[in-house]
């Protein structure tokens, strides 16, 4: 998922890798990966854990959680209490944080500065960067703003038929060319995406197509008639929450 592309993740259940990682070689019929969000590579930047299976057991298992990270240049770390730290989070709100080895130089690792993805256009460093397109025959006609996009969202609206053109984060967009806009979700500081609100106002001031915002995409588009959106403590993340 790439809205989470420069984060330190943290899983508090208590056993994470049990099923393994499936192969990544496997498309379906428009070019998509079958069983992954994206197309290639790991959008987190660390993954933290409280213990890591290495012996998984599914029939779809091609590699180990911690081999596929190790493929993608992805550091992890496990034997951490999640649930403690995730106390820490939830009281303190969303914290910087690192991993370092603790050798004969942590003094020269602790001297390094942080690295606050917020400071960063992270839907600039995600977005596809020319135009894509799924089901080419198909209708509606729809254009989705990648800006961090989940690959089930374009199977959902292919599987209705729908004919799906994806665009890089700062197209700038033709109404002729497509039905309705779709809007996607993302990483980072809505702020930061000027280029994407300035195109949704020109849509909406024409007033004649549906647009459909997602997470990210959600607050682009109220950012586009005039709403200021500001950062939450900590994220509401789960089955019944949006996020």
């Amino acid at each position: 998922d790439r809205s989470y592309r420069g984060q330190i993740l943290v899983l508090t259940y208590p056993l994470i890798g049990n099923y393994g990682i499936p192969s990544d070689k496997e498309f379906d019929k428009y070019g998509m990966p079958q069983y992954f969000e994206w197309f290639d590579e790991i959008s987190v930047s660390a993954l933290v854990v409280g213990e890591i299976c290495e012996t998984p057991s599914h029939w779809r298992s091609q590699e180990t959680l911690s081999q596929w990270m190790s493929k993608h240049n992805v550091p992890g770390i496990s034997g951490i209490d999640t649930r403690a730290l995730t106390k820490k989070i939830r009281e303190n709100g969303t914290i910087l944080g690192r991993i370092i080895y603790d050798n004969d130089n942590n003094a020269i690792m602790k001297a390094i500065k942080f690295n606050d993805p917020n400071t960063r256009n992270l839907v600039a460093e995600c977005s596809v960067s020319e135009p894509k397109i799924f089901n080419a025959n198909g209708s509606p006609r729809i254009c989705a703003i990648d800006c961090g996009l989940k690959l089930n969202q374009i199977k959902c609206f292919v599987s209705r038929g729908a004919r799906v053109e994806l665009v890089p984060w700062n197209y700038k967009l033709n109404e002729n060319q497509f039905d309705g806009l779709f809007i996607s979700n993302g990483p980072g500081n809505p702020v930061v995406c000027k280029d994407v609100v300035t195109q949704i106002k020109c849509v909406l001031q024409n007033g004649r197509k549906p647009i459909f915002g997602i997470c990210l995409g959600h607050q682009l588009l109220a950012t586009a008639i005039g709403c200021q959106t500001y950062k939450m403590k900590y994220g509401n993340r789960g089955h019944n929450l949006p996020c």
